[in-house]
């Protein structure tokens, strides 16, 4: 180890807390993302509820968020993920070759979007993570879509409500753009994200769940499928972990959505991981 890197590995140490803000933004390469402010809302509970054994719209349930937090902009695009594949960290897309760098990344499932998250955490040493459904919910803002279908149950005639849940949501699918949607196509929130609720549904970390209900709507069960996850969109989908297109099978009502990708959650404050990540830089020495 020569005397300079000595030198430079001493004077991190030394300068730690004034330069963990520098070495954020010098270390992150990744996407842009909007800060989305603290607040609360009026969320739809995700999942199957049953109350008395008949199936009902969720509760609705007041969440606050008391910071804010960092979400992509756009989708992760083809060119990005493809630097994941590049690094073998990351399986092909469904139809991998057939798109151009700058649209969204398709054919994606959980699992991809999962691993793109961690590798991206890695090369950046920044925390990268897929929204949790509340989190995707709050941050498409004015773009979310109520799912609920607004049938009261009918014990006589249960697949009424079924009947009527499937109506909505082939209704909605038929609204979209069999095309993949370039980037801004849908326009941007009042946050400022873009493509909230177009054709490319974004998986989230969400578990499937189904609760059970007394009379009074009290919640008295749960139980928890985590190897069906929540991807967001025009409605709620929820698709098992492995599945890379909703069409060929996965998607539990309605139409199933057109496209899967993803957009990611940025964690701060970056804390010792950027640091420690910087500092193995200087000692390796440029690539």
């Amino acid at each position: 180890m020569s005397a300079s890197t000595c030198i430079k590995a001493l004077m991190i140490l030394l300068c730690v807390p004034a330069m963990l803000p520098d070495i954020a933004r010098a270390e992150t390469s990744g996407p842009t993302t909007v800060a989305i402010p603290a607040g609360r809302f009026d969320y739809r509970s995700s999942g199957e509820f049953l109350e008395n054994g008949y199936p009902v719209d969720a509760t609705i349930e007041e969440v606050v968020f008391e910071e804010p937090f960092e979400i992509m902009r756009f989708q992760v695009s083809v060119g990005q993920y493809e630097k994941c594949v590049a690094a073998n960290a990351c399986r092909e897309r469904l139809g991998a070759g057939r798109q151009p760098g700058h649209l969204p990344a398709t054919g994606i499932s959980f699992r991809d979007a999962s691993d793109y998250a961690n590798w991206l955490s890695e090369v950046t040493g920044e925390k990268w993570r897929l929204p949790t459904d509340k989190e995707w919910a709050y941050a498409a803002g004015d773009r979310f879509i109520d799912d609920a279908i607004g049938v009261e149950k009918d014990t006589a005639n249960p697949a009424r409500r079924w009947i009527a849940r499937y109506s909505k949501y082939a209704s909605l699918g038929s609204q979209t753009d069999p095309e993949i949607s370039k980037p801004g196509a849908y326009g941007a929130n009042q946050f400022g994200v873009h493509d909230m609720s177009g054709n490319i549904w974004e998986w989230t970390d969400t578990c499937y769940s189904r609760k059970r209900l007394d009379g009074e709507g009290k919640l008295m069960s749960e139980t928890e499928n985590c190897g069906v996850r929540i991807a967001a969109g025009q409605h709620r989908a929820y698709i098992s972990f492995f599945i890379q297109d909703a069409k060929g099978g996965g998607c539990s009502v309605g139409a199933p959505p057109e496209y899967l990708g993803f957009r990611l959650v940025r964690e701060r404050p970056v804390g010792i991981k950027a640091v420690l990540h910087r500092i193995r830089q200087v000692f390796s020495g440029p690539e």
